[in-house]
């Protein structure tokens, strides 16, 4: 095989320093060419960015202020932007170099690249170091004065419970639709919202529009005005009423317009509430959907809301064989609870039926519940036989259309009586120290006001915990975190302790009726419906109920 040689490379003596180099119009080897020629030349070597430690943004040129983590994708185009002679040249890599985290400084490796002479690119990686300076951001200066908000949203709700905030609390979280908001107050019935600018107000609107079923109306205020460059500056307030119906409620259409909603029986109940609101009629298991515009047309109140619940046990029920989602149609009988038990105490908030001749009696329904509810159950309903509404359309039905018992949903009082603590939390909009109605306790938005109406709250928060176990639907709308610490100081009734060598005596029948055995089927919230931790809330932590463990 004949050797071929290879082309011979002619090289040249550099002009500066002699190093043998392929030619180049410069005839520069690199060394000299870098010294020669400066590509970094009107870029500068230091800058400066400006931080807010309050709201922890970023102000990107000329006057927006960016939300950007450390050593994020975000901040580094940030950092480039301030670069003036950057634009010249070719970008080739751009990274951060660590840092300590309490250091004022930001250092930014560059590698670029530019043409110096005829085909000639010279390339060469240098470093940037950025001084944050810290400041107040025009929002957070107009925080740390009183009573520059610029757009309020009242939300109210005509209702003797809390429960709807609760739940409104949450799904405001899910959605974020609390970040742009400066502060929250709680007022008598209702949640005040304050924001610096008005879109952000008609977001906040719009928002609960959708998720709640509102009316809502607008106003402003003029605070000043320039009649020579033709200017004004205002307040606005927007004021948003809740439905007052709420899940669970025995609701009294008015006849007429039950007869246009598809001829339903005006004694329904309330299943769900979203935009709009579901109606059941329990007795034949149909519905009908009730929007803001038809019931703002023509406004009714609930009859009676979950306070008036009672506890009856059932004693049979009979599947009808119709059904409609989840709700199945049956016959039961049922009986007031501890109607049939020897000497059963009383609560003292209940009523005495037992002068009223009620204690005994067997009472039958028909109920929506028969896909749920077995012999021996405990179920909630509202006693009509023993009830007087204040309703002129409640009055005005027949007395053959009212049943005696109305059921409403499945309960589990011997699982409740154990106290057992939860093992997942809620998340809550936290109220800025200092704030006018903050007490200090580390609670949330709802309940903040403490006073006479404190017990009560409490009450309501307990009974919206137990809705969440209970309705996996209601479930699936709020976010729900595990609990890294269960509170072990739950109370719970405890017997006196025994001695060692104590003989062992028979219970009475009270200590054994007191350990009655938990429902099979009490609805556990799997861990899979819990996220991990929580998030970073824009106005601070709230509650942290400690709430059941799986």
């Amino acid at each position: 095989m004949e050797f071929v040689p290879a082309p011979a490379v002619h090289r040249v003596l550099c002009a500066d320093c002699g190093t043998p180099i392929v030619p180049n119009s410069a005839n520069l080897c690199v060394a000299c060419l870098r010294n020669t020629v400066d590509i970094t030349e009107g870029i500068p070597k230091q800058a400066s960015v400006s931080f807010c430690r309050n709201c922890e943004r970023f102000l990107a040129p000329p006057q927006a202020w960016v939300l950007a983590r450390p050593e994020s994708s975000e901040l580094l185009a940030l950092c480039l932007k301030k670069l003036k002679g950057l634009p010249k040249v070719r970008l080739t890599e751009a990274h951060f170099i660590w840092t300590e985290p309490h250091s004022k400084r930001l250092r930014v490796s560059l590698t670029i690249q530019k043409e110096v002479l005829t085909n000639t690119i010279l390339e060469q990686t240098f470093e940037i170091e950025y001084l944050v300076q810290h400041g107040q951001c025009p929002d957070c200066a107009k925080l740390a004065a009183k009573n520059t908000w610029k757009a309020l949203v009242q939300v109210r709700q005509k209702v003797p419970h809390k429960r709807t905030f609760l739940f409104l609390e949450q799904l405001i979280l899910k959605h974020g639709a609390q970040k742009d908001t400066i502060s929250v107050k709680e007022v008598k019935d209702g949640l005040d919202f304050f924001y610096s600018q008005r879109s952000h107000a008609i977001k906040m609107v719009e928002f609960l529009t959708g998720v709640v079923p509102v009316r809502s109306k607008a106003s402003e205020q003029l605070l000043s005005s320039d009649t020579h460059s033709n200017t004004a500056n205002f307040k606005y307030t927007y004021s948003v009423e809740i439905m007052p119906i709420c899940k669970d409620d025995l609701v009294c259409i008015p006849p007429k317009q039950a007869r246009q909603l598809g001829n339903i029986s005006p004694l329904t109940v309330c299943t769900r509430v979203g935009s709009s609101i579901q109606l059941l009629d329990p007795a034949t298991l149909q519905t009908c959907e009730i929007t803001s515009a038809i019931y703002w047309r023509n406004e009714f109140n609930s009859l009676a809301t979950v306070t008036d619940l009672v506890e009856f046990t059932v004693l049979d029920v009979e599947a009808d064989g119709r059904s409609r989602g989840k709700f199945v149609l049956a016959d039961a009988q049922v009986a007031l609870a501890g109607a049939f038990r020897s000497g059963a105490g009383q609560d003292e908030d209940s009523m005495d039926y037992e002068s009223a001749g009620y204690t005994n009696q067997i009472y039958h329904t028909r109920t929506h519940l028969g896909g749920i509810l077995q012999p021996g159950d405990t179920a909630l309903g509202y006693f009509l036989t023993n009830s007087n509404y204040n309703s002129d359309d409640f009055a005005s039905l027949p007395a053959e259309r009212i049943p005696d018992i109305m059921l409403v949903k499945k309960t589990y009082p011997n699982r409740r009586k154990k106290n057992k603590s939860r093992g997942w939390k809620l998340r809550s909009i936290g109220k800025e120290a200092g704030e006018e109605g903050e007490t200090g306790s580390g609670r949330g938005v709802v309940g903040r006001l403490g006073g006479r109406d404190q017990k009560k709250v409490e009450e309501d928060y307990e009974h919206f915990l137990r809705d969440l176990e209970e309705d996996p639907e209601m479930r699936s709308a709020v976010n729900l975190y595990k609990s890294t610490d269960v509170n072990m100081k739950t109370e719970t009734k405890r017997g006196p302790k025994k001695p060692q060598f104590a003989m062992d005596v028979d219970e009475t029948p009270r200590q054994i009726e007191e350990e009655e055995e938990e429902e099979a089927d009490f609805p556990e919230i799997q861990l899979d419906e819990l996220l991990e931790g929580f998030d970073e809330m824009t106005l601070g932590e709230g509650r942290e109920e400690v709430v059941e463990a799986t």
